[in-house]
């Protein structure tokens, strides 16, 4: 996931232009969300395999016996208030929000959490206001959950401060991610290569003949040149060699001929590009009209969706772009996935006409595993919620992914790769051993220092404070 935003980074004018796929997003710092207009009142609240995420309770009266809640932030005995963090207002991609509208109309249908409506805020950091909607968030919000932002470790530090616990749909930097009172659904785990499973059916199954003329393009930002470094070292570490390395202007570029004939050149086999997808569509329809195919070409996630084939256009039918999705079940597959499915279901009955991305499906579970979390306390508290959601072994979002132990430091070993064509995407060949997932991926530990997440210790604080 730390890949989602990395046009947000690494190519300003060019995201600008090529991610606005959609113009009606609301890019206000503070919009609440309530149920959609005609929306059922009687929701059921199981999802998937999980019963009961959502329903009545006796919120209301244990909170008037106890007066509770008005010792908890953000939450009353009639509403549990939580920021969603977003970039959409210089993205103008909406999917988190989307997301918090979608689940939280669903939710409060079937009758909120025991009885509490949740009441998402959107909290847009506008890319670069990461640290004042942090701030916002701890004066105002019980916890952060279903968003993200790119340049997500700018806040950290002020989030552990005010002790504010973080459920994010993404997490993007090294020093966010697996940063204290940070509860991820899914990976990334701090120190590994995520995509380790991935590169090792790259590298010694799919196009063993790729190993060794392995090429990376990254946008020239510190961020992506970090990235760089670490996919430099784990594709060696993994059997393979980086045979050549460029960067391209965070300006945007003209005309990726040159790039394209230097990539031909020097034999490249197999591409790495780490930037945005109109910039990687762009160098395909190069490589295409100049007659050369790399092997494959790891996209990943950031351009999984239908703008990047619709951009790409004929040059999907010559080159072969893989992308890995944290063993996520994509809408593709959603005839097999009844969690999937019903994601689907619930967009277009809250949310008519607004897309199921990637990163909404991630914010999905991220959202289930606060919620359900926060079902199980007696007294809503952080703390409660907190140490509910970790003591998660084999969490699945109710059927939207692979199972994932959140009380493990080792990375998980199931992944899903998908291959983009000229038709859409589609599930690639990477054989499945478990549902639509395969699960053997080794563990690849980070030898380079590239920094490390923050913890309450940095900010003088402990576990001990959280309430």
């Amino acid at each position: 996931m730390r890949r989602l935003l990395i046009g947000a980074v690494t190519a300003v004018a060019v995201l600008l232009a090529g991610c606005s796929t959609r113009s009606d997003d609301d890019t206000d710092t503070a919009r609440s969300t309530s149920p959609a207009a005609g929306a059922s009142s009687k929701a059921n609240g199981d999802f998937g395999t999980l019963k009961n995420v959502c329903g009545p309770g006796t919120a209301e009266a244990s909170n008037a016996a106890s007066n509770a809640a008005s010792d908890v932030q953000g939450v009353t005995d009639k509403k549990i208030q939580v920021g969603v963090m977003t970039d959409m207002g210089f993205t103008k991609k909406s999917e988190f929000v989307d997301a918090a509208e979608v689940f939280t109309s669903w939710c409060n249908d079937a009758g909120g959490i025991n009885g509490r409506e949740i009441a998402p805020v959107t909290r847009d950091t506008r890319l670069m206001e990461v640290r004042q909607r942090t701030l916002e968030a701890c004066k105002a919000d019980f916890a952060l959950v279903g968003g993200g932002a790119a340049l997500d470790s700018l806040g950290v530090k002020d989030r552990l401060k005010c002790l504010l616990p973080n459920f994010p749909g993404q997490s993007s930097q090294i020093g966010a991610i697996g940063s204290d009172l940070q509860v991820i659904a899914a990976a990334p785990i701090a120190g590994y290569f995520q995509y380790s499973g991935y590169y090792t059916w790259l590298l010694k199954e799919k196009y063993p003949g790729s190993a060794r003329k392995v090429g990376i393009i990254a946008g020239d930002s510190p961020v992506t040149k970090v990235m760089a470094a670490q996919f430099t070292e784990a594709v060696e570490g993994l059997g393979g060699k980086v045979d050549y390395s460029d960067l391209y202007p965070a300006s945007g570029v003209a005309d990726w001929t040159p790039y394209a004939q230097s990539i031909k050149k020097n034999g490249v086999k197999g591409l790495i590009f780490l930037g945005d997808f109109a910039s990687l569509a762009k160098l395909e329809q190069a490589l295409t009209n100049i007659g050369y195919a790399p092997d494959w070409i790891d996209a990943n996630s950031n351009v999984y969706g239908p703008a990047f084939t619709q951009l790409a256009g004929p040059a999907l039918a010559k080159q072969h772009n893989y992308a890995e999705l944290f063993a996520t079940v994509p809408v593709e597959s959603a005839a097999d996935s009844p969690a999937t499915q019903q994601v689907i279901d619930l967009f277009k009955q809250y949310a008519p006409g607004k897309q199921v991305t990637y990163p909404a499906l991630r914010a999905f579970s991220a959202w289930l595993l606060f919620a359900t979390a926060a079902r199980d306390c007696a007294e809503l508290t952080r703390t409660c919620v907190y140490d509910n959601a970790r003591k998660n072994t084999d969490w699945t979002a109710g059927g939207l992914q692979a199972p994932f132990d959140l009380t493990s430091k080792e990375p998980p070993t199931c992944y899903l790769v998908v291959e983009a064509t000229t038709k859409g995407w589609r599930a690639a060949d990477f054989k499945p051993d478990k549902g639509a997932f395969r699960c053997d991926a080794p563990a690849y530990k980070y030898r380079g220092d590239y920094g490390k997440p923050v913890t309450l210790a940095d900010v003088g604080k402990s576990l001990s404070d959280l309430t």
